[in-house]
């Protein structure tokens, strides 16, 4: 079959780099929730600290962004406007 010689994986892997957020030895485990929430409170700690313009809080945003799901992402900016968000910022 001429699919089987057919590698996509690798044809794709030339054109797009995919990185995620450096191994945490404080997240040991695969359940990632809690790495996910520690990234996001912080980037914000951080952008409370240094200003939104600070270029060293970057990595923090994508940090969360490649590990936490858009839609608990959408509901902690809510919770954060409306000042109920129980995280330590």
């Amino acid at each position: 079959m001429l699919m089987s010689s057919f590698n996509f994986p690798n044809m794709i892997s030339a054109y797009i780099e995919l990185k995620t957020t450096p191994v945490d030895f404080r997240f040991p485990t695969t359940n990632q929730s809690r790495h996910c929430f520690t990234r996001y409170i912080e980037f914000h700690r951080c952008v409370a600290s240094k200003g939104e313009e600070a270029g060293e809080c970057e990595k923090f945003a994508k940090y969360y962004r490649s590990l936490c799901p858009g839609e608990w992402v959408d509901k902690w900016n809510e919770q954060r406007e409306t000042g109920t968000f129980a995280g330590p910022l």
